[in-house]
């Protein structure tokens, strides 16, 4: 089949996708009410899937008989929503995909403790799979990912923080757990090393690509296209990369206000941020630099037998640079 839009990727692992849903359930029940509730709220509340679909995707390019690509997808998908509901109370965000927060419904106390129930329960399914590579990467990638959540708030309010740093939050903050999605795939198909590398890096500049657009999108979306408060890293004093590009290439008076806006937080002059953003080529340079990720992640797929999956796999690459939302 030709896969030309997310539609053809759902229908090509359609069967996949209905066991995934269904050992989500499964494996999200718990006898506290509380923990249905708010696991259920923010599983179902319309998440592309994206970390599991690679997961997906990257086994059956591999050619995987078995079935515990199932059981990893669901564990990739609760590491990932325990991000969320940690990220949220972080964040004091009110807004995800459209839809109000767990934290704004329940309350910051009761969105960590999921987090921490789904991280839980998703160790506990690593531990049935009894693989210890298993193990080792994702929990190497739960630690990487804490570190990036770390230092991006190390980096909030600090318009000094270089192009470098911010790409190590990215890398540590996003793009771990899609690299480690795809490695897995060929963990699981007893892969050689240098083919588990290979998926390793698609999954990690993939991420990477996908974040950077998201940066770009705080400046070229809507509201409601996007899903989320445009303008919530902004108003949290978070240097992203096209802030980071404008304070460097716009005039001093555009570096100033930009300066000012990420030491203070806020939205007062969100709209000559934006002129500035546009002025200087910041979008058109972060857009770039997804495209050298994206273009990336496709090369280190070179190895794989031409398939259907595989052309989902550099679909995905390409769809990360060229969405709206």
């Amino acid at each position: 089949m030709t896969i030309e839009t997310i539609a053809d990727i759902n229908q090509l692992i359609a069967e996949d996708m209905a066991q995934l849903n269904a050992c989500i359930q499964t494996r999200l029940h718990s006898d506290v009410v509380l923990i249905n509730q708010i696991g259920s709220h923010i599983i179902n509340s319309g998440g592309k899937r994206l970390r599991p679909i690679i997961h997906l995707l990257s086994a059956r390019a591999l050619d995987y008989k078995g079935s515990q690509h199932i059981d990893l997808s669901a564990i990739i998908e609760f590491i990932h929503t325990a991000t969320l509901l940690h990220d949220d109370v972080v964040d004091s965000s009110d807004l995800r995909r459209g839809q109000d927060t767990a934290n704004a419904l329940w309350g910051n106390a009761a969105s960590v403790l999921v987090g921490d129930f789904l991280y839980s329960r998703a160790f506990e399914m690593m531990v049935e799979i009894d693989q210890m590579q298993v193990m080792a990467i994702l929990s190497h990638a739960t630690n990487t990912i804490a570190e990036g959540e770390v230092l991006q708030l190390l980096n909030c309010h600090d318009p000094d923080t270089s192009e470098t740093r911010y790409l190590e939050v990215i890398h540590n903050k996003t793009a771990k757990l899609f690299e480690s999605a795809s490695e897995l795939a060929a963990v699981l198909c007893n892969r050689p090393e240098t083919e588990q590398k290979a998926m390793a890096r698609y999954g990690m500049h993939l991420g990477c690509a996908f974040q950077l657009i998201d940066d770009v999108l705080d400046y070229t979306s809507s509201a409601e296209e996007l899903g989320k408060n445009l303008g919530d890293d902004l108003a949290e004093g978070k240097p992203t990369l096209p802030l980071i590009y404008a304070m460097q290439h716009g005039t001093p008076a555009q570096a100033k206000l930009i300066r000012e806006a990420i030491e203070k937080g806020g939205l007062d002059q969100i709209e000559a941020i934006h002129e500035a953003i546009h002025d200087s080529g910041a979008i058109d340079y972060t857009a770039e630099c997804a495209r050298n990720e994206a273009e990336q992640a496709i090369s280190a797929l070179n190895f794989l037998t031409d398939s259907d999956y595989k052309a989902a796999l550099v679909f995905l690459a390409n769809f990360s640079v060229n969405r709206d939302h």
